[in-house]
């Protein structure tokens, strides 16, 4: 059961943890545009890694959330992993403040948690997970941020413009699903076939953009592809 660390009415918390949280927690973090609601969880010992991951969700104009079961799938995986994990809610998203801004001020509130995640872990490794249009967000910020890896579910090439953004030269997996009914297969895989240094592409047949009835199976194939590059176990 999660520790509610802070009341999920983020006017009601105006300070970021000064911590990370030691067992799961709900809380409020400090963003550009108000408040940012956010849930941290850690990875059981003795298989905890010297990492922090954080992921994003789908399109909140489309009713994308933090509780979308991709993202709670890829939180499970990669916690499973090792990796100590947070997820958050966009702006505009459930209790977080501000207004949708088509992946701008989004990418502004990433950079948000990622400063606290730094400043509460420094010197460990972050990664970063998206889902959709958290996958473009987390894509189009992973240089600026010195990612240490990137995860892409279901990355909407085609949808969004993926032509000027600064590829990450980090460890960087993309899991696409053959059957896809948003995001358009071909498409991502003709951009990542036109990358000079792909990603790790991971193909799921018989497979649609939510992976109904494939979520153990995504979990699967993100806890395969990333073993070897985990970082150092934890103290």
């Amino acid at each position: 059961m999660a520790v509610i660390i802070a009341c999920m009415n983020p006017t009601d918390f105006p300070n970021d943890p000064s911590r990370f949280p030691e067992e799961a927690a709900s809380f409020a973090l400090t963003g550009p545009a108000g408040k940012l609601e956010a849930i941290s969880d850690v990875a059981e010992r003795p298989d905890a890694r010297r990492g922090v991951a954080v992921i994003c969700h789908p399109n909140p104009a489309q009713g994308g959330t933090m509780h979308n079961k991709v993202v709670t799938m890829v939180e499970r995986s990669l916690r499973e992993s090792g990796l100590d994990t947070v997820r958050f809610n966009f702006r505009g998203t459930g209790a977080s403040e501000g207004s949708y801004d088509n992946g701008i001020g989004e990418s502004d509130d990433l950079a948000a948690v990622v400063a606290w995640v730094r400043k509460v872990r420094p010197g460990e490794a972050l990664w970063l997970a998206g889902f959709s249009f958290g996958s473009y967000v987390t894509l189009r910020s992973a240089v600026a941020l010195e990612a240490d890896a990137l995860i892409s579910i279901a990355p909407p090439a085609g949808r969004w413009s993926f032509e000027t953004i600064a590829l990450p030269q980090c460890p960087w997996l993309v899991v696409m699903g053959e059957e896809d009914e948003v995001v358009e297969p071909q498409t991502v895989f003709d951009w990542i076939d036109s990358l000079e240094k792909p990603p790790e592409l991971v193909r799921m047949p018989e497979t649609g953009h939510f992976f109904h009835r494939r979520l153990m199976d995504l979990r699967g194939a993100i806890k395969h592809a990333v073993r070897e590059w985990l970082p150092p176990p934890r103290d």
